[in-house]
């Protein structure tokens, strides 16, 4: 089995204001001049679980305490807005149904036990959707396209674990799937900052505009 970083507190709620500004800095030549739609727009939660942050194992994100705060704000701000939040839920029956995650990885998150359910601090509202997967993507194997074309969703902010995994995966999917994706800097987390930070490169070429949560929370009004 393949070696995995060990994970690292890269964030914490005393610096996380000036990591995203060094982060965003570092995006500014590739980051498309574009503005959320209140009006269109809908916030994804991407497996907020408690596999991701108790107990540590190798999948372990050590900056729960920087994401988990920005997202309540976000999904409140949505709410608020009368805008759809989306959560997913990843699972497995058993490790037989892992296909490719079953031979990347030693662990896997099974359904019914606790490390699936999603953190307290963000438990769903009621009006609020929970779609399960089990791939990196949001859209493999669900109705999460559907869902949120029916709701007349343009732009889509993705937020949640872990950055290089699911959510990129999910943005970049999103994007060939012609939605305008909003990718929250300081809304994601991961292993390591390299990881964390390459990822934004990436999506900031290609794929998303990365923003902080504060900026966005501007666009919501």
């Amino acid at each position: 089995m393949a070696h995995h970083a060990e994970p690292e507190r890269y964030a914490t709620p005393g610096n996380s204001d000036q990591k995203v500004r060094k982060w965003l800095a570092q995006l500014s030549q590739l980051n498309r001049d574009v503005v959320l739609d209140r009006g269109r727009a809908a916030l994804l939660v991407v497996d907020m679980q408690r596999f991701f942050f108790e107990p540590a194992g190798e999948s372990a994100v050590l900056v729960g305490d920087v994401v988990i705060p920005n997202i309540r704000r976000l999904a409140a701000a949505f709410r608020t807005a009368g805008r759809p939040v989306v959560y997913t839920r990843h699972a497995h029956k058993d490790r037989s149904d892992m296909g490719m995650l079953g031979q990347w990885w030693d662990d896997g998150i099974i359904q019914g036990t606790p490390e699936s359910e999603i953190v307290p601090e963000l438990a769903p509202f009621q009006g609020d959707v929970v779609v399960g997967k089990s791939r990196y993507s949001a859209f493999a194997g669900t109705g999460l396209d559907q869902l949120l074309r029916h709701r007349g969703v343009s732009d889509l902010v993705v937020t949640g674990v872990m950055t290089n995994l699911c959510c990129e995966t999910t943005a970049r999917e999103a994007f060939v799937r012609d939605f305008r994706v909003f990718f929250a800097a300081d809304g994601t987390g991961t292993a390591t900052e390299q990881m964390h930070q390459a990822s934004l490169l990436n999506l900031a070429y290609g794929f998303a505009r990365v923003e902080s949560v504060a900026r966005l929370l501007d666009s919501l009004g």
